[in-house]
């Protein structure tokens, strides 16, 4: 087995110890227990982390990833256009609707381009709430997360099935009767159906204030149903956080019948592009961005 990165070499010794998650201006969440290291085991997030071209992974997350590329080879730029896609609506809120505070829900592993760098480069104040439910993403390897001073940045570990929870947490950091932007980004799509992923949205939109936004991005068959759902089971059969794939019909009604900001529920390449953008093929997610009037109307 390839030997660890020095990224998991700071995992390994999180794991020999109570993690704690760093933080910016506004101290730090206490991980309840210590992070479990399973190099034998693929891991969602370092599987993408290696779609995205990360050196965090073992042996069993580049089988697992490999296996979906032999399927569907554009996973790769799927991966590349969801993080462009994260820059992009982060820079809109951030700019065009005067956004200070983010909730990212199912962050993963740090990458360059995160949530917290995109707005404070436009808003110093920014202040960015990082959610995840595991305890290897939350651990101290997340110390390499900086806020400015005059914003904040915080890790919290929660469950996307528990979301009055999140909410519960997130409060410690943001003021919910401010308009908060919630992000959901390649992150419903390890919902099953039975987990209710409409009323899991319903219940964050129902707690923030009117005029706050809820971004989803997810994992969508529609383009290339035989090779999606090819590279879907391969994926399934090697990593424990088995995807549902979902049609532009099914992620529309993610979103509870709130208002979708134009261009509504597009291919995520789609989805309000820079200038410039490198178009090509559309990669395998929809996404679309609403604003809140303070109720979910499902």
């Amino acid at each position: 087995m390839a030997g660890p990165s020095p990224a998991n070499k700071a995992l390994i010794s999180a794991a020999a110890a109570p993690g704690l998650c760093p933080s910016g201006a506004s101290g730090h969440e206490a991980i309840s227990s210590r992070p479990r290291l399973e190099p034998h085991v693929a891991h969602s997030a370092r599987v993408y982390g290696y779609w995205l071209g990360g050196a965090d992974y073992y042996l069993a997350d580049r089988i697992a990833a490999e296996a979906v590329i032999r399927k569907r080879p554009q996973v790769v730029d799927s991966a590349f256009a969801n993080r462009a896609f994260l820059a992009r609506v982060v820079r809109y809120l951030a700019r065009q609707r005067g956004v200070r505070q983010f909730l990212d829900i199912g962050c993963g592993l740090p990458a360059p381009g995160s949530t917290y760098e995109v707005a404070q480069a436009i808003a110093p104040q920014c202040r960015v709430v990082y959610v995840d439910n595991d305890r290897l993403v939350l651990s101290p390897a997340r110390a390499q997360l900086a806020s400015t001073p005059e914003g904040a940045c915080t890790c919290i570990g929660a469950d996307l099935h528990g979301p009055e929870t999140i909410l519960g947490k997130a409060v410690r950091a943001l003021d919910f009767t401010r308009p908060v932007a919630v992000l959901l980004l390649a992150v419903l799509h390890f919902l099953a159906d039975s987990d209710d992923p409409v009323g899991v949205v319903a219940a964050l939109a129902a707690g923030l204030a009117p005029g706050s936004f809820i971004a989803i991005s997810h994992l969508t068959a529609d383009f290339a149903p035989d090779a999606v759902r090819a590279g879907v089971a391969a994926y399934n059969t090697l990593v424990p956080a088995r995807i549902t794939v979902r049609s532009h019909a099914q992620v529309t009604e993610l979103f509870g019948g709130l208002s979708l900001i134009p261009p509504g529920v597009v291919p995520v390449a789609e989805w309000r592009r820079d200038i410039g953008d490198r178009f090509g093929q559309p990669a395998d997610l929809h996404a679309g961005l609403v604003v809140t009037g303070g109720r979910c109307v499902r």
